[in-house]
C-alpha cells in the first residue's frame, strides 16, 4: 500500500516557509501531546500563528503532520537499532526495536490507530524506521528464530495492537515488554525449537 503522503525531496523552503514549518511542527507537538493525535488541526495552526491554509501548504492531510511530527524520534529509533546491533543476537535486536516501536507509537494518545499509515510516510524518520524493521525481520528470519511467513506488516500490525492495548487498557508501559514477548514468542520459528 503506497502512502499519499508528500515525498520529501522537495526545493528547499524559502526562509519564511521553513520558519513557518517549525513553528508547525513544535505547536503540532504541543498539540497531539495534549490533546492527542486528532487534535483539531485549526488549534495547531492557531497556537502556531499561522493560517489554516499555511498549515495545509505544508502538511495537506493529518498523516503527513503526524508522519513530519514523528521525524526525528523515528531517525532516532533506526539509529540506536543499527548501533547495538552488532552486540545483540538478531532475537534480541527485533525485541528491542519492537518494544521502543511500540513505545514511538504510545507517544501521543491514538498515534497507535495511525501507525501504519504514518509509517508509509516518505519522510526520512519514516524511511529510516521502516527499513531499519525489515532488515532486523529479515535477519531474524534468517537466523530461524522468527518464521519466514511474518511480514513487516504484521510487525505493524502487532505493535499498533499493543499501543492500543496499553492506551486503552490504562495498562502501566511496563507491560509492553511482556506483549511484546508474547507476541515474539509466538511467531517464533517453532520447527527451529
Amino acid at each position: 500500500m503506497k502512502s499519499k503522503l508528500p515525498a520529501t525531496d522537495e526545493a528547499p523552503l524559502r526562509a519564511d516557509a521553513a520558519r513557518n514549518r517549525e513553528r508547525i511542527l513544535e505547536a503540532a507537538e504541543e498539540v497531539f501531546l495534549e490533546r492527542g493525535a486528532e487534535a483539531s488541526l485549526d488549534d495547531i495552526a492557531r497556537r502556531a500563528k499561522v493560517g489554516i491554509g499555511t498549515l495545509y501548504r505544508r502538511f495537506p492531510t493529518r498523516d503527513a503532520l503526524l508522519a513530519a511530527a514523528s521525524d526525528e524520534r523515528l531517525l532516532a529509533l533506526a539509529k540506536a537499532s543499527r548501533a547495538r546491533d552488532e552486540k545483540l543476537e538478531p532475537s534480541a535486536s527485533i525485541r528491542a526495536f519492537v518494544k521502543e516501536l511500540v513505545n514511538h507509537a504510545s507517544h501521543y494518545r491514538g498515534l497507535a490507530a495511525l501507525l501504519g499509515t504514518v509509517l508509509q510516510a516518505d519522510t526520512p524518520g519514516c524511511h529510516a524506521g521502516r527499513e531499519e524493521g525489515r532488515r532486523l525481520l529479515q535477519r531474524a528470519q534468517k537466523t530461524g528464530t522468527v518464521r519466514k511467513d511474518v511480514s513487516f506488516d504484521d510487525l505493524v500490525c502487532m505493535v499498533t495492537a499493543i499501543s492500543l492495548a496499553i492506551e486503552q487498557g490504562g495498562s502501566s508501559k511496563s507491560r509492553v515488554a511482556h506483549l511484546v514477548d508474547l507476541f515474539l514468542d509466538g511467531i517464533g520459528n517453532t520447527q527451529a525449537m
